[in-house]
């Protein structure tokens, strides 16, 4: 077996030791490039049913994965928040007869389908993905806390938290803005069906106004229905500003963390 030399054994560990710190500093150089470095992702339940009247489409499923997928490959950490209206949605079910209370648990239980269904994707597309649930639901889930999610995504997990708040009578919006304010994310970024904020439905009104910037006290005095009230005096008392954005246009998430200006931004 060769003998490697004293001086050849210190330029090999140099040579590594140097190697470690250029890759360490280049990780460190693509996430400063980026605009965001950590993101929560809201996606309303409805978005995963494509063009079908309900359910899960696997072809836009796949596609949110992949999204989602070139997004975590850049450093960025990503939790996520998906709606349930897809499977059932709780007010609906009280037009129906359901208690309320009741039917907002069945919502809950709905956003957990989806949140398994988006891992299973993200797994497909090479993404290590891990689902926490806001009840104890172990172990189809992992039950949630800050500091176990925080840990996720540190180690490169995308975080998926289901079961919105774990309470009757919040909104998956409201879900959303309190996981992003406990993640301390850089942003809230809402994935819709249409391009941003419009001063009406523009799938309802064709001429509405889209805004490219509004302020959260703007949206409340226009009554502009970009969340519920709650999800939004959340975001605006902890400073957390939030994109609304069309998910269904390949590139536009990956466009947003690095800069481009997409959608709408609601600013404190």
């Amino acid at each position: 077996m060769r003998k490697i030399s004293q001086k050849g054994f210190l330029f090999q560990e140099t040579f590594f030791i140097f190697r470690r710190k250029s890759r360490t500093f280049n990780r460190k150089l693509e996430l400063k490039m980026n605009n965001y470095q950590r993101i929560l992702l809201k996606l309303s339940g409805e978005s995963l049913m494509g063009d079908q009247k309900s359910g899960i489409d696997p072809v836009k499923l796949n596609d949110y994965a992949e999204e989602i997928s070139a997004v975590s490959r850049m450093g960025v950490s990503v939790g996520i928040v998906i709606g349930g209206g897809n499977i059932f949605r709780g007010l609906g079910g009280v037009s129906k007869g359901v208690d309320r209370v009741t039917g907002d648990q069945m919502g809950m239980l709905a956003t957990v389908i989806n949140s398994l269904a988006l891992q299973s994707a993200l797994t497909g597309a090479g993404t290590k993905a891990t689902v926490f649930t806001s009840i104890r639901m172990e172990p189809v889930g992992e039950y949630y806390s800050k500091q176990k999610a925080l840990k996720a995504i540190s180690d490169g997990n995308v975080a998926i938290i289901a079961g919105g708040t774990g309470n009757p009578f919040f909104t998956t919006d409201s879900a959303s803005a309190l996981r992003g304010i406990e993640l301390e994310a850089d942003v809230l970024l809402k994935g819709t069906r249409v391009d941003g904020v419009f001063s009406a439905d523009p799938e309802k009104v064709p001429g509405a106004t889209r805004y490219d910037t509004i302020s959260f006290d703007e949206v409340y005095r226009l009554g502009l229905k970009v969340m519920d009230l709650t999800a939004t005096v959340l975001c605006k008392e902890n400073n957390l500003p939030l994109i609304v954005f069309n998910m269904d246009v390949k590139g536009n998430l990956l466009r947003l963390v690095n800069g481009e200006k997409v959608g709408t931004l609601v600013y404190v």
